[in-house]
């Protein structure tokens, strides 16, 4: 078993081995888009108030969720990837644990029983809001899954397209009456060790997510 990078406790805890299903999301609500853009600012303070399921559900969908196939391009997902490759992977970080996101079945798979919100915090040179947040979303890129097609280009649009999921995750959390935060500064293998993830999952993003203090 991994050893947590921060706190130097090991193990994943019982993980279980069945996949989570989500509730299904919503694809219309109160808000416009434009007042959400409005609205959306940084938030680093979070109340202890955890989300719902349906909550957690609407925020993956809009991260990366499936939606009808578009027949010209073959893209499915709520965000456009060059080739409609999809190279990411995303994750959750919650009270409840640490789970993989699998868009094409909209479920969770659990990777650890533990919350590690505060080893994700050590990792990211202990920035508070991750470990207050009611959840983290953490998206990460498999480049070989774009970089063979397009070789060093595909970084580039693998960075652009984990632009796209981030703001889905921002402006779905305004309009859920929730405050989220864009973070960046993290080493890339203490997230991984941290969060139990293949090396291949090269962290890019951590996204804290909850009621604004």
């Amino acid at each position: 078993e991994m050893v947590d990078s921060s706190t130097g406790k090991g193990g994943k805890g019982k993980v279980k081995e069945e996949n989570i299903k989500l509730p299904q999301p919503k694809t219309s609500g109160k808000m416009s888009l434009e007042e959400a853009i409005v609205k959306r600012h940084s938030v680093r303070r979070f109340s202890k108030k955890e989300l719902s399921l349906d909550e957690i559900s609407q925020l993956l969908w809009a991260a990366y969720g499936q939606r009808d196939v578009d027949t010209v391009t073959g893209a499915s997902k709520t965000v456009p990837s060059a080739g409609a490759l999809y190279p990411m992977e995303i994750y959750l970080v919650s009270p409840k644990g640490v789970f993989h996101y699998f868009p094409s079945s909209h479920s969770l798979k659990e990777l650890s029983d533990k919350d590690l919100r505060s080893s994700l915090s050590g990792a990211a040179l202990w920035q508070e809001a991750i470990a207050r947040a009611a959840v983290d979303f953490v998206i990460t890129c498999v480049y070989d899954r774009i970089c063979f097609k397009y070789g060093d280009r595909g970084i580039r649009y693998a960075h652009i397209e984990a632009g796209h999921i981030a703001q889905n995750i921002h402006l779905e959390a305004v309009s859920l009456g929730l405050g989220s935060v864009p973070i960046g500064a993290f080493s890339d293998t203490a997230v991984q060790k941290a969060l139990f993830l293949p090396k291949d999952n090269i962290p890019l993003y951590i996204i804290p997510v909850g009621y604004p203090e």
